[in-house]
């Protein structure tokens, strides 16, 4: 098979979450087990960080690839999903897997999937974590895909354990209370394994508490030992934000300019900052000018896109790929503070959200472009659209992606604002990505 033939195999063959949902979630380690013994344990020769949360976790991954490589170091990422091309997902310092690396492993272990059915995402940590070992890399940051748990990542014994946040996402598979999603999230800590939290919410601090004392693993709340404070407010068309950290109880600050301008990053920094020092103490050489470096240039050392990304001025166009309650209320309330004449959203989501709480985040004053991405767990625009009219959001529906993002350009003047998310599946189709 060349490249293409090799893709609808794997789109077509292994159930695939991102495409259909549930139905393509494995509630058990046995399968990814099973690829890693076949395959000589590959998770097992190299180091790596491990990382999970509802929100946040993309960027905090991406931002501690980018500050080990500015460091020096051999870095290999995981993250999921892609937003344009598979090869995405696996990265060695900032480069993508190489298509033909792809299609080898699949021809070479195509006889094994046909054997052990694994779903599409155990196949792609099996072919993460076997790339990895073969490059040697020094160190490679692992983003479970959805949960911590029974995430198919989670075989692996990493240096540090970091989880970013707690909110209401997938509930049908980790849980209807937050105290529930985090014990599937606190699944990633591990015996004598440092943990560490990136923000302290009270309402599951104690599960992280009561899991950690349960493993032997030292834990970090790295909101109460990092303050993170703007220098000034950011113009609204600027793609870096300049804060202050102020280290308790030690004191001292210091100060960096961001690569990533969401108002939530600043809610991430801890957590990425807190793991960087635990690597120092296991013996990483991480300078404060790589520090400053990685977290300035993580798009550009990693690719990172859709978190608060802007693709065009006059009007200004933004996409984000929160997709959430919380991660969507928290980028509305950034965008409400962005000058403008009028607000122009294009919005799709997948049919197992809680769209009525995601709705509920949303700006009524704004026209809407209700469409849907090109994956059958789409949420149909037609049923957005009633349920956002219900919630009193009002505006039209388009078929396609492209098609409502060509719409709102229409309609926009050059001091309007376009605002394109929802879903990230919806801003990986948008034309100017």
């Amino acid at each position: 098979m060349n490249y293409e033939e090799t893709l609808a195999y794997l789109y077509t063959q292994l159930p695939m979450f991102q495409r259909v949902g549930a139905a393509a979630h494995t509630k058990s380690l046995a399968n990814i087990e099973a690829l890693m013994q076949a395959m000589g344990n590959p998770e097992r020769q190299f180091r790596s960080v491990h990382v999970a949360g509802t929100n946040g976790k993309g960027s905090s991954s991406h931002w501690l690839a980018a500050v080990l490589q500015a460091a020096g170091y051999r870095v290999g990422l995981y993250t999921s999903p892609h937003l344009r091309e598979f090869t995405e997902r696996v990265k060695l310092n900032g480069q993508e897997l190489p298509a033909d690396y792809l299609v080898e492993w699949v021809a070479r272990w195509r006889p094994l999937f046909e054997e052990l059915k694994p779903s599409f995402f155990e196949m792609t940590v099996a072919l993460a974590f076997q790339y990895f070992a073969e490059q040697q890399v020094d160190i490679a940051i692992i983003e479970v895909g959805l949960g911590g748990r029974l995430d198919s990542t989670n075989i692996i014994t990493p240096l540090v354990s970091l989880i970013t946040n707690i909110s209401f996402d997938h509930m049908a598979l980790l849980g209807n209370t937050l105290p529930e999603i985090a014990a599937e999230k606190a699944g990633i800590i591990k015996p004598g394994v440092p943990a560490i939290i990136s923000q302290h919410q009270p309402e599951v601090a104690h599960v992280f508490r009561r899991k950690a004392a349960a493993e032997g693993a030292s834990l970090v709340f790295a909101a109460d030992e990092y303050a993170v404070e703007l220098v000034r407010e950011p113009t609204f068309d600027e793609e870096e934000q300049q804060v202050r950290v102020v280290r308790y109880p030690a004191g001292g600050s210091a100060e960096y300019t961001l690569g990533l301008v969401g108002d939530y990053q600043r809610l991430n920094l801890p957590g990425v900052l807190a793991t960087v020092e635990e690597l120092r103490r296991q013996g990483f050489a991480i300078s404060d000018e790589a520090l400053q470096t990685g977290l300035r240039e993580v798009r550009q050392l990693t690719g990172l896109q859709g978190r608060w990304t802007i693709l065009g001025r006059r009007p200004l166009i933004i996409c984000d790929t929160g997709h959430n309650e919380a991660g969507l209320g928290l980028v509305m309330a950034q965008l409400a503070r962005v000058p403008r004449r009028e607000l122009h959203l294009v919005l799709g989501t997948v049919n197992d959200k809680d769209v009525p709480h995601m709705l509920a985040q949303l700006p009524t004053e704004a026209t809407y472009y209700f469409c849907q991405a090109s994956i059958p767990r789409a949420l149909p625009a037609p049923e957005l659209a009633a349920q956002a009219t219900a919630a009193g959001l009002h505006g039209s529906t388009f078929g396609t992606v492209p098609e409502a993002v060509q719409a709102a350009r229409a309609a926009a003047h050059a001091d309007d604002v376009i605002f394109i998310g929802g879903s990230t599946f919806v801003v990986a189709e948008i034309p100017e990505l």
